[in-house]
């Protein structure tokens, strides 16, 4: 690291926590079943009273909402389901006044079809001044446009079905990496680029305090657009080779801080979501000196429970996998790079249910275990909407249940193909996105108190039960853990600056590691059982003595180099080693 960077520890958010809102199913304001900016704001003190540093707002733009509000028809307006820039200036203010940052979601690999650079470049044809805003390219040579297999190559969307979409009326196909109606722009174009930036910086000037960036890395693409391989049971071509990490990506990276974060008078945030990134790339990335990102998405660890039939083909959770990934990246990054650490938001299942238990006796303390384990970790937690109340996936009965278009397109794909409609339901229950957007739970009452109205989806009918409102009352709650673990990462050093040591890694069942701090003279050690029986195990000397920093259950005797683990417990432990 050159003497005049400051390393990624340094950094205000090193010791900061994230909050996701999805405004959609956070608060609603006017009852008409969605969420919106003047509910987030009536819950501000909920935010502040949990602890959290920053708060990033999942998009709020002008949108026809085909993938909820991520496909974007104006980039410098809010979408009236909303509200108003008028409430999104006094959310700002509001936040600000807390002490609180505000992250806006950028979503610029692709826009919306009815964004206005859109639809010139669509009506203009293929001699318009906007056309190359998009990646537009005619069939494939010798084959009738418009017919199966004529898309000029044959990569497949992440929502189902081909990337291209046909225009009858100029002739020619454009990408698009997810829904047909989210066209991806074509970053080669500097005029694209530039038109990015400037919005970026409107955005800056208003006195939004960085970004998140949604799959930033795909956003070059290889030239020539060659053809992906074709894996077995797919119709389409896996073209992430040549769009994950493509091959100007660090250049365009590089470009927007300068154009738009180099010198900035406020500390910013820039997070960018990265599907497929590696390790080795991620360091490139996050590394200071290179003056690119803060910290990256990456979604190794978030797959592993994902079968060979891809994301819906569930499988159990191997502890010994988790551990190696997390471990990796973890040792991968180092002292070079910063790791953003999640289990959960708006894409994922909620993770009490998938890497824990939801069962009604331990989904308490096994929601308290997970967040121990990930928060401990070096680099920056983010909590997503419910996870500090152990919100579960829900019950959804039928297809009917379900709002996600990705869901709904694997959904009818799936029946096309003859699969049977009760397996292709299981995979859904466990994985579809929908788990994560049911709306926040903050009372007992109809709806959860989240509207007066009927929402958009529907309530988890464990409300009664599960809401902010009992757990507030409740010091024991995992509101309250989570609190409690949020003020520790602002008061000790060994969790912001400590090296990591992973403990036990073959073990199947024990998550333990060690935090070391050698500025501070402190250590800590993080012992977890994964699992709802006993467990015995053998812990290094010299924690006999140690004290007990944080737990997830009642305190049990004195540590030992013998040490027996109640089911789903989870201790931290401090020592001083100078």
């Amino acid at each position: 690291m050159p003497e005049n960077v400051p390393g990624p520890a340094d950094s205000w958010w090193s010791d900061a926590v994230v909050y996701q809102i999805y405004p959609r199913s956070f608060a609603d304001s006017d009852a008409d079943g969605i969420g919106d900016l003047p509910g987030i704001i009536e819950r501000l003190d909920y935010l502040s009273q949990l602890g959290v540093d920053v708060l990033w707002l999942s998009p709020v733009y002008p949108s026809p909402h085909d993938d909820n509000g991520y496909d974007i028809s104006n980039y410098q307006d809010i979408d009236p389901l909303f509200g108003t820039l008028a409430d999104f200036e006094r959310l700002l203010a509001g936040v600000h006044e807390r002490g609180m940052k505000l992250v806006m979601d950028l979503v610029v690999n692709h826009t919306s079809d009815e964004h206005p650079w859109f639809t010139a470049s669509r009506d203009g044809g293929p001699g318009g001044d906007k056309r190359d805003w998009y990646v537009w390219r005619p069939a494939r040579e010798g084959m009738e446009p418009g017919t199966p297999g004529a898309e000029p190559n044959n990569w497949g969307s992440f929502f189902s079905g081909p990337a291209w979409t046909y225009d009858k009326a100029s002739g020619e196909y454009y990408l698009h990496l997810f829904s047909r109606k989210q066209p991806d722009l074509n970053w080669d174009n500097p005029e694209v680029r530039q038109a990015v930036y400037a919005m970026m910086r409107w955005w800056l000037e208003r006195g939004v305090d960085g970004f998140r960036m949604d799959v930033i890395n795909l956003i070059s693409k290889a030239p020539g657009l060659p053809d992906g391989p074709v894996h077995k049971g797919s119709r389409y071509g896996d073209g992430s080779a040549h769009y994950i990490c493509g091959p100007r990506i660090h250049e365009y990276i590089a470009e927007m801080h300068r154009e738009v974060f180099e010198g900035h008078a406020r500390p910013l945030l820039t997070v960018g979501e990265m599907p497929g990134v590696t390790v080795e790339e991620a360091r490139l990335f996050t590394d200071p000196a290179r003056r690119e990102l803060d910290m990256v998405f990456q979604f190794e660890h978030v797959g592993l429970d994902q079968g060979p039939g891809g994301k819906f083909d569930v499988r159990a959770l191997k502890l010994t996998d988790l551990k190696a990934s997390l471990g990796r990246w973890q040792a991968g990054l180092g002292e070079t790079g910063w790791n953003s650490l999640y289990f959960s938001n708006h894409d994922q299942p909620r993770v009490v249910s998938r890497f824990g238990d939801d069962s009604p006796a331990y989904r308490d303390r096994s929601a308290k275990l997970l967040a121990t384990v990930l928060h401990l970790h070096r680099g920056t937690p983010f909590v997503y909407q419910g996870e500090e109340l152990a919100m579960a996936n829900a019950p959804f009965a039928t297809i009917d249940d379900f709002r996600d278009i990705e869901s709904l397109n694997h959904y009818r794909d799936q029946l096309a193909l003859g699969a049977e409609e009760t397996h292709i339901l299981e995979g859904l229950r466990h994985r579809s996105r929908d788990n994560a957007r049911t709306p926040m739970q903050w009372d007992a009452t109809a709806h959860g108190g989240f509207t007066a109205g009927t929402p958009w989806i529907a309530v988890n009918p464990d409300h009664v039960d599960v809401n902010a409102k009992a757990q507030l009352a409740d010091p024991d709650s995992v509101f309250h853990y989570y609190r409690r673990l949020i003020a520790l990462r602002h008061t000790e050093p060994a969790i912001t600056h400590g090296d990591f040591h992973l403990l036990h890694p073959e073990h199947e069942q024990l998550y333990a590691f060690t935090r070391h701090d050698a500025a501070s003279g402190t250590e800590l050690l993080v012992i977890a059982n994964f699992g709802a029986a006993d467990l015995t195990v053998g812990l290094p000397h010299g924690w006999e003595d140690s004290e007990t920093l944080i737990a997830n259950l009642p305190a049990g005797p004195p540590l030992t180099s013998t040490y027996t683990l109640r089911p789903w417990e989870a201790r931290v432990h401090r020592r001083r080693t100078a």
